[in-house]
């Protein structure tokens, strides 16, 4: 939804575009490789259709995925929902069951560049208005022997405790082994890593000796504990994260 899904500024061409990313970012999360992707849009204004499909095909296109038709209807307010199909090459898919206690925690990019330009770090809205799913980490993980996976569309935190939710061990994270962004205050930077949405980023566990990963910049944050719990620094994490809702 306009109010809700896409920030203020956006252009209809980058709507399109996060309107594919989104979905595309949730198949490269298990691993596997996108095929097709569909879009049911509502429209308020006919106008917008062309630059909205033109952007979410773009998005397609750099995934390798094939935008292959959906649904048109007329709405009061945009209306724009995705869905896709993606297969894995090897039969694998990587779920968000599997941590193992012991196993290292891992990001694939800084955290935090979203929430950075939403409270205008103008410098970082492109990772805010055009994400970019990590199709192709996300295959290299899973044929490293990743345990674990997802993307992390709500925060750092939320989507820790989503993964604490389908498995029985827990996360515990180092915020200072989080990267900084630059231009950013650095206890803001990492409250943006830890707290802000829209990153697009996978988050996942594997054990220690995967590493390194070839062709996948890894950040380690962390490591699989037996407590069944979420750390952070050393003490229990609240269970907050993005909120979907924008201020004019």
């Amino acid at each position: 939804h306009q109010q809700t899904d896409f920030p203020p500024g956006m252009t209809d061409w980058q709507i399109g575009w996060m309107s594919a990313a989104v979905t595309l970012s949730d198949i490269a999360g298990m691993g596997a490789r996108p095929l097709v992707l569909l879009l049911a849009i509502g429209l308020d204004r006919s106008g917008r259709l062309r630059e909205i499909l033109e952007g979410a095909q773009t998005c397609c296109r750099s995934c390798g995925t094939i935008l292959a038709g959906g649904d048109l209807d007329s709405h009061q307010e945009l209306t724009v929902v995705s869905s896709g199909v993606g297969c894995s090459t090897d039969g694998k898919v990587i779920r968000r069951r599997g941590a193992r206690p012991g196993d290292i925690i891992g990001i694939t990019g800084p955290l935090g560049r979203a929430q950075a330009a939403l409270d205008g770090h103008r410098q970082y809205e492109r990772f805010l208005f055009e994400p970019v799913p990590r199709v192709k980490e996300g295959q290299l993980l899973a044929q490293a022997g990743a345990t674990s996976m997802m993307d992390i569309s709500d925060g750092l935190v939320l989507s820790l405790y989503d993964m604490l939710d389908t498995n029985e061990c827990g996360f515990s994270i180092d915020s200072t082994l989080l990267p900084l962004l630059e231009g950013v205050d650095a206890a803001r930077s990492r409250e943006y890593a830890l707290h802000g949405g829209g990153d697009f980023e996978l988050l996942f566990t594997c054990s220690p000796d995967r590493l390194p990963i070839p062709g996948v910049a890894v950040t380690v944050i962390g490591t699989v504990i037996k407590e069944h719990m979420v750390m952070v620094d050393g003490s229990a994490a609240l269970q907050q994260g993005y909120l979907h809702q924008w201020k004019n």
